[in-house]
């Protein structure tokens, strides 16, 4: 269990292998319920490339020192991510 923001990643091993690895990870909120977003890649086992990027963004509870995964969404496409953008950009305009 992590017990600083520091420490959250889904960074994945196995046998010595990376098959997710973390590009990026952005703190959207902190406090007892934590927010995060991270880029990643998923390890193409049969190619031994790297896949396409991807989002998660998950929310941790912080109990008695450690934070404990509660939800996450997986944002899958490029496609997706833009139709999510442009929503919020709709929903949320920019005040001038």
């Amino acid at each position: 269990m992590a017990e600083s923001i520091d420490e959250l990643t889904i960074h994945y091993e196995e046998d010595g292998r990376v098959v997710r690895k973390e590009i990026a990870k952005e703190v959207l909120s902190k406090g007892a319920w934590t927010t995060i977003m991270f880029l990643y890649q998923d390890l193409d086992r049969k190619s031994d490339e790297y896949a396409k990027q991807k989002v998660s963004i998950r929310r941790y509870q912080k109990r008695e020192g450690s934070f404990i995964p509660r939800s996450k969404f997986e944002i899958s496409s490029p496609n997706q991510a833009r139709a999510i953008s442009a929503k919020l950009q709709d929903w949320f305009p920019e005040e001038g």
